[in-house]
This record gives C-alpha cells, sequence and structure tokens, in this order.
C-alpha cells in the first residue's frame, strides 16, 4: 500500500502537512489474450438451450368503436334541440394485432408470458424461434397485478426453461435477454442485473423487478432473461423510455414469483391473495426519530371489520416483522402478504406509537373478494366499481377526480349501444354528482325523465350520453 504525503503552503510561509492512505488495485493483471489462443469466448453453448425455450406470440384483438362523432355531438344543449340523430354513430369494427414473447415452462405445452401481451386477445398464435410451425393457444389464467399469464398450446416434447433461484441473484451478474423485439425474430441482447427489489415504478400493483442493461424493446415482453448458464432469472416485463425504444433501463420480473404465479394459475386459473386491511407507506427519515424501528411498514389507516382491525392494529403502528421474517419497507409487505393465501394466520410483530413492540396473530382475508364488494351493475352490460383507494391504486387514478369506474361493457348490450366505454368515469347523472353506488341509485330514483344525461370523464376529457 503506498502512502502519499499532501502538503499544503499557506500565505503566511507555515508549513502543515496531512496524510491520507490511498488504495491502490494490483498492478499489471493478468488478461487471456484470446487470439493467441485461437480462442473466441461466447455463451453460445448456454443461450442455444434456453432460446428453444423462448417462443414469439403475436395476438389478434376486435375492437369496436363508434364512427367519428364531432364535439358538438356531446354538448348537452346541443343534444336538447337534435336529440340523437346526429350524436349516436353506429359502432364500427377493426382488428388489432400486437406481438410479444413467451417461455414454455412444461413440456407438454404451458407457456408464461406477461399479462399485456395476450390480455383481451381473440386469438393467440405461438411459433417457436426456431420453428416456423403456429400453434393456436388457449388463456389458462391471467394476473393483472403482476402482469403475468399462462397460455397453453397442444404440442408434446417441447424444451422447458431451467427455473434459476432468482433470490440469489447478485448485482453485476451477466444475463440475456431472449425475446421477438420489433417483430425482427428471435434476438439475444447482453447486459448485467443493474439492481434488484426494484418497486414504486407503477408498472404492476405488486412490483419486485430486476433491473437490467441488456437491451428490452417492443415485442420482448414476456420473454426471458436468462444467467450465463441459460437458467431463467426473470421474464421481461418493461423498459423506462421516453422515445420507445431501449435505454438501458429494463425490467423483469423475477423467476421465483414468476414461478409461484404460474403454479397457481395452472392449477386453479386465478391467484388468491391474502389481505389484512391497511394503508401503509414506508419508514421515512423522520419517522424513524419516533420509533426505534429503523425497518418497516408504516399503518396510515385501518379499515374497519378488517382482519387488522380485529386484531387490534392502530394508525401509527409500525409493521417491522411477518412470521419471523423481517418487513424491509411498504412493498414488502404488501409482497410478503400477497404471497400468502386467503385464510392463513401470520404472526405479525409491530411497533407501537408508544415504542413498545407487539406481536399478533391475524387471519388473512381474501383482498380480491374484499373489492368484490364494490362491484355493481347500474344498466344493462355496465359493470362499475366505486373510486376507494384500492381501485385508484390499480387504474392511477387521482383523488381531485371522483365518480365511478366503468370496469366492463358488455358486447352488444344498451351499455355499449349508448356508447360507453371501458374506462370511463361517471361523474354526474343530470344534475345528481356521483362519488358512490348509493348517488347512482339516488339520481335514477329522482329523475321523472325518460332519458338520462351522464357525463362522463374519459381519457382527461368530459363527455355526455344519453341513456334511455
Amino acid at each position: 500500500m503506498k502512502k502519499i504525503i499532501i502538503s499544503t503552503l499557506l500565505a503566511s510561509s507555515l508549513l502543515f502537512s496531512a496524510s491520507i492512505d490511498i488504495l491502490e488495485a494490483p498492478k499489471n493483471p493478468q488478461r487471456e489474450d484470446a487470439t493467441s489462443q485461437n480462442i473466441v469466448l461466447s455463451y453460445h453453448g448456454s443461450i442455444k438451450e434456453a432460446k428453444k425455450s423462448v417462443v414469439n406470440i403475436s395476438t389478434t384483438t376486435e375492437i369496436k368503436q363508434q364512427g367519428y362523432v364531432n364535439p358538438f355531438f356531446n354538448d348537452p344543449f346541443f343534444r336538447e334541440f337534435f336529440g340523437d340523430r346526429f350524436g349516436n354513430q353506429p359502432m364500427q369494427k377493426r382488428k388489432a394485432s400486437s406481438l410479444g414473447s413467451g417461455v414454455i415452462i412444461s413440456e407438454d405445452g404451458y407457456i408464461i408470458t406477461n399479462n399485456h401481451v395476450v390480455e383481451n386477445a381473440d386469438e393467440i398464435v405461438v411459433t417457436l424461434l426456431d420453428n416456423e410451425t403456429e400453434y393456436k393457444a388457449k388463456v389458462i389464467g391471467l394476473d393483472p397485478k403482476t402482469d403475468l399469464a399462462i397460455i397453453k398450446i397442444d404440442a408434446k416434447d417441447l424444451k422447458a426453461i431451467n427455473f434459476a433461484d432468482s433470490d440469489n441473484l447478485m448485482e453485476g451478474d451477466i444475463v440475456f435477454a431472449i425475446g421477438n423485439p420489433f417483430g425482427v425474430g428471435g434476438s439475444i441482447t447482453q447486459g448485467i442485473v443493474s439492481a434488484l427489489n426494484k418497486s414504486g415504478i407503477g408498472l404492476n400493483q405488486y412490483e419486485n423487478f430486476i433491473q437490467t442493461d441488456a437491451s428490452i424493446n417492443p415485442g420482448n415482453s414476456g420473454g426471458a432473461l436468462v444467467d450465463s448458464r441459460g437458467a431463467l432469472v426473470g421474464i421481461n416485463s418493461a423498459i423506462l423510455s421516453r422515445s420507445g425504444g431501449n435505454n438501458g433501463i429494463g425490467f423483469a420480473i423475477p423467476s421465483n414469483m414468476a414461478k409461484k404465479v404460474a403454479s397457481a394459475l395452472i392449477e386453479d386459473g386465478k391467484i388468491d391473495r391474502g389481505y389484512i386491511g391497511v394503508s401503509i407507506s414506508n419508514l421515512t427519515k423522520d419517522f424513524k426519530e419516533i420509533y426505534k424501528s429503523e425497518h418497516g411498514a408504516f399503518i396510515m389507516g385501518v379499515e374497519d371489520g378488517s382482519p387488522a382491525d380485529k386484531a387490534g392494529l392502530k394508525r401509527g403502528d409500525v409493521i417491522v416483522e411477518i412470521d419471523g421474517d423481517k418487513v424491509k419497507d411498504a412493498n414488502d409487505l404488501k409482497n410478503i402478504i400477497g404471497n400468502k393465501k386467503p385464510g392463513t394466520s401470520v404472526k405479525v410483530k409491530y411497533e407501537t406509537s408508544n415504542n413498545k413492540f407487539e406481536t399478533v396473530t391475524i387471519k388473512l382475508a381474501n383482498i380480491d373478494k374484499v373489492s368484490e364488494k364494490g362491484s355493481n351493475e347500474f344498466l344493462d352490460g355496465l359493470i362499475l366499481e366505486e373510486l376507494d383507494y384500492k381501485t385508484r391504486y390499480k387504474y392511477q387514478i387521482p383523488n381531485s377526480i371522483n365518480g365511478v369506474l366503468v370496469v366492463e361493457v358488455q358486447p352488444n348490450s344498451k351499455a355499449e349501444s349508448y356508447g360507453f366505454q371501458r374506462g370511463d368515469i361517471i361523474t354526474q347523472i343530470h344534475k345528481t354528482l356521483i362519488n358512490s353506488f348509493e348517488d347512482v341509485q339516488k339520481a335514477l330514483k329522482n329523475s321523472k325523465k325518460s332519458k338520462q344525461l351522464v357525463f362522463v370523464k374519459r381519457n382527461g376529457r368530459d363527455f355526455a350520453i344519453v341513456i334511455k
């Protein structure tokens, strides 16, 4: 180790000395000269096998939409004079196609991919990267909350991918992304693991992403992220990009999460997740000055009658452990509870606002059944959901917008003929402002008109629909 003396001469000509130790790497490191030995450094052997497990996915979706409607037709005053002669344009149909990737996880044709690749698709066609044979696929199960899906093709003796333990990944590990970027066919890009356990990206409800600089582009979604052995460490999901192209920030869903979701979807066709009924946030620096805990999930609120409420948890408590396992932050708690089945009993250790540590046992409820309480039918073919905090979080709806959300418009229904669309937020019916199902029923009950004027918020713009 080399010691360097740094001296500073002041104006007074006084000499002051200080010393620091500079750490130096070993000199003259060994280099492997591949050219002189006629050696080509390659991962072809590993990728060759993994590539056989990746497929191209092509989907076709029939989209129904109204013909062109002049903005004046949505003006209630215009409708008052001219009625619906101009506003109700016939529904038009068109087909939209998209491309993605998937990973074979069983020899008999089960394939894992992203939910957004196959959701709402009317037809799904799968081709192997090294084979032009086309297979029609059917959906086995979807999980929008993790953006994962399972589809199946009728085939045998396929090459199934080997799963790696994603918990063993380390930053700096070499990885390869395999998929069908931009529809050009099977391609492989190489990079490293840039970061682990990334959350708060806003892509999924349950996030624990692997970040990588291996190029992930449109069409790569649902493809494989493998390590240098060719073992699956993640399912490529998304990129951060302003232009739509790769900027070196890609995200993959860890293989361990993918394996759990895949098993549940294949066995039951759906995912049942645990739920305790708390709204939470991270334990910030300011909070840590009040509490003893250096980690945990801070409880912002407790729902009445929820498992947490029955167990005695209060606003201001900090959950620090679940079944003896450390809770790092709010996202960690959400993932831990979400990975457990409803009906499971868990031991929850928490710190109270009085800095006392308590432990309680909580029996988990089913988060989907809790949210189902909010579904309601207001018109033939129209399914609504109230804007509680879970719905706002799921669909990224700001608190400044009030109303009820249209979550489904059934084909060939009255709702579809009137022009309602999935994602509309009903904000007002006649003169009644809408905040809940009760407001909807009240508006319909109090009105004596045979026709109702319904105001909706769609993609940030206001529209008016007349129902009869």
